[in-house]
């Protein structure tokens, strides 16, 4: 149910606005389980762990976090 809470739209813009939701939900209702989920290579704790931690040191601290 969709209901207009401030405004007043045109039957056309309610039409409109009703067919973009059907379409969307449409695409969810049709999409393969899992799809869309890919890991963004930013957000994917792995990329940190590829590289080596630093040898021990004086400033090892600072390059702890952030990969070459």
């Amino acid at each position: 149910m969709i209901k207009v809470i401030r405004g007043n739209p045109t039957p056309e813009e309610l039409a409109a606005a009703l067919a973009v939701v059907q379409a969307r939900a449409a695409a969810v209702a049709t999409a393969p389980s899992g799809a869309g989920q890919e890991r963004n290579a930013w957000s994917d704790p792995s990329r940190v762990a590829q590289n080596p931690l630093p040898a021990p040191g004086p400033k090892s601290w600072a390059h702890s976090f952030w990969p070459r």
